[in-house]
């Protein structure tokens, strides 16, 4: 059986280059389908359009290039990647900018010194340039000025309640504690002194 023949040449040569780059178009054809359902699943989320894609995709070469022209530019996950990005952005510039304050829950910015709804005290000022300072910063970025280490607080002691004194002003005698001895002697004399008073009070006066 005499060998197929393209265009009339029985050449065994070109026949065989002819047979190969059939077989390479045929490989190009299926392999531009499979790109173009694999990219569409990568770039479109719709099912739906992903087949009108893969279907177009089987008209050769045209519809490959036709879904180029008309696909979205960008992957889905790089679009997912991108919106997160853009919440987290979002959510840090809301909390830098919309701040609470720590003892009253009043709305402050990140400059406040001072809270204006409670007068709470926020930040300290550099000695330097009087910029409102962060309390975990240990150098002024304004101006390169240090800051120095907040002191411990410490607690104001109460003053010890003054010692009533127990003796009396009139001269009486000291109210002893239980188990503790008095002296007597003051007592004693006391009553060493009154005696002579009484008896001279007692005799009788004579008559002239």
């Amino acid at each position: 059986m005499p060998p197929l023949a393209y265009f009339g040449i029985e050449s065994s040569g070109l026949n065989l280059a002819v047979d190969l780059l059939i077989l390479f178009v045929a490989v190009f054809y299926l392999s531009l389908v499979y790109w173009t359902y694999a990219d569409a699943r990568r770039r479109i989320q719709d099912p739906m359009l992903i087949g009108c894609a893969t279907a177009a995709s089987l008209f050769p070469f045209v519809g490959t290039i036709v879904y180029m022209i008309l696909r979205p530019p960008e992957y889905l996950d790089d679009v997912r990647e991108r919106e997160l990005e853009t919440q987290a952005a979002e959510a840090r510039l809301h909390q830098l900018e919309e701040a609470l304050c720590p003892h009253c829950d009043y709305r402050v910015e990140k400059d406040f010194v001072r809270c204006p709804s409670c007068l709470r005290k926020l930040k300290e000022r550099c000695t330097s340039c009087s910029r409102p300072l962060d309390e975990a910063w240990t150098i002024c970025p304004y101006c390169e000025a240090d800051v120095p280490a907040p002191s411990p607080r410490t607690r104001r002691r109460r003053p010890a309640a003054p010692v009533e004194s127990e003796a009396s002003d009139s001269g009486g005698a000291l109210a002893a504690e239980p188990g503790e001895e008095t002296d007597a002697r003051p007592v004693a004399a006391t009553e060493a002194a009154a005696r002579p008073r009484a008896a001279r009070a007692r005799r009788p006066r004579s008559s002239t």
